[in-house]
Parts: structure tokens; C-alpha cells; sequence
């Protein structure tokens, strides 16, 4: 099953996330298909950033958001 969910970046105890279209089985920060946004929840302007367009592309095809991703697409349509 292919996801959309957070991939850790950045340094120790200052992380920021690339949210990326991955298949389940691979690792949290392994192998993905696609970029499809950035999360710095440390930045004080733009947290978050996000293609709408590529992540509707994968819903309509089958990937499932996890909860986490789930809940910043919701901060981002409103």
C-alpha cells in the first residue's frame, strides 16, 4: 500500500519533515516515490508547505495520508 506520511530530517532535537509519498513497507526515512511538501514546526513564518494538486494525484490513486499528514492537509485548506 502506498502512504503519504513525514519523513524526519534536520538535526538532533531540531527536526523538520518532508511529507512524501512512500510505500508502507519501506523504512520511515527509507526509499520514497515523491516529494510532495515540507513541515518545520521550529519556523516562525511558513510551517508548512504543501502541493495540494500531487496530493490529491495520489489520493485519487490509492494512497492513504496518515493521521499526522491527515490533520496538516486540514490546516492548510482552511
Amino acid at each position: 500500500m502506498v502512504k503519504i506520511r513525514l519523513r524526519r530530517m534536520g538535526a538532533k532535537k531540531a527536526p523538520y519533515y518532508r511529507i512524501v509519498v512512500a510505500d508502507s513497507r519501506a523504512p520511515r526515512d527509507g526509499r520514497f516515490i515523491e516529494e510532495v511538501g515540507t513541515y518545520n514546526p521550529d519556523a516562525e513564518g511558513e510551517k508548512l508547505k504543501v502541493n495540494m494538486d500531487r496530493v490529491q494525484y495520489w489520493i485519487a490513486n490509492g494512497a492513504q495520508p496518515t493521521d499526522t499528514v491527515r490533520g496538516l492537509m486540514k490546516k492548510v485548506e482552511a
